[in-house]
């Protein structure tokens, strides 16, 4: 699978936009494409910190169990996810830009298994766009909630 790298300029200071970034209980409520948060830990965000986010891809649900594995606030986190034999992390970087935040995002899916390195050699040329327009959906949808304005969450994705 290759990786992918979105990013954007937000019109906010980079504590903001890692706060928002970080809010997973409030995710479902500023990304489209999520439709659930279940957290499986308590406490602030850190290393450790564990949830399982349903979302609908090509009219289906999907849910799939993360973890925080790095915390530099406000620099950056890493986020990770086993499923169906591969293996994800996510990236957020954040570099303060005059009065505004670069975020850059760093997606990448690492077959483990047989099956896996089959489906990603066979349907990963086929899933590119799809997945850089996913990521970068993703990414707007929080640049909005950093900067204040209004989202159409919920309304889920289609794909």
């Amino acid at each position: 699978m290759p990786t992918y790298v979105v990013s954007t300029r937000v019109a906010a200071p980079a504590e903001r936009v890692f706060e928002v970034f970080t809010d997973v209980p409030r995710a479902a409520e500023r990304i489209p494409g999520i439709a659930k948060v279940e957290m499986l830990t308590e406490g602030p965000f850190r290393v450790g910190t564990r949830w399982r986010e349903t979302r609908i891809v090509m009219k289906k649900q999907a849910t799939e169990e993360m973890w925080v594995t790095t915390v530099d606030p406000p620099r950056s986190y890493t986020v990770e996810a086993e499923s169906h034999g591969t293996h994800y992390d996510a990236r957020f970087e954040f570099k303060p830009d005059g009065d505004g935040t670069q975020v850059t995002w760093t997606f990448r899916g690492t077959p483990l298994t047989f099956g896996a390195k089959l489906m990603s050699a066979v349907l990963g040329p086929l899933f590119k766009g799809m997945m850089k327009k996913w990521l970068a959906a993703d990414l707007e949808a929080l640049r909005t909630a950093c900067e204040g304005k209004a989202s159409a969450a919920g309304a889920g994705r289609a794909g």
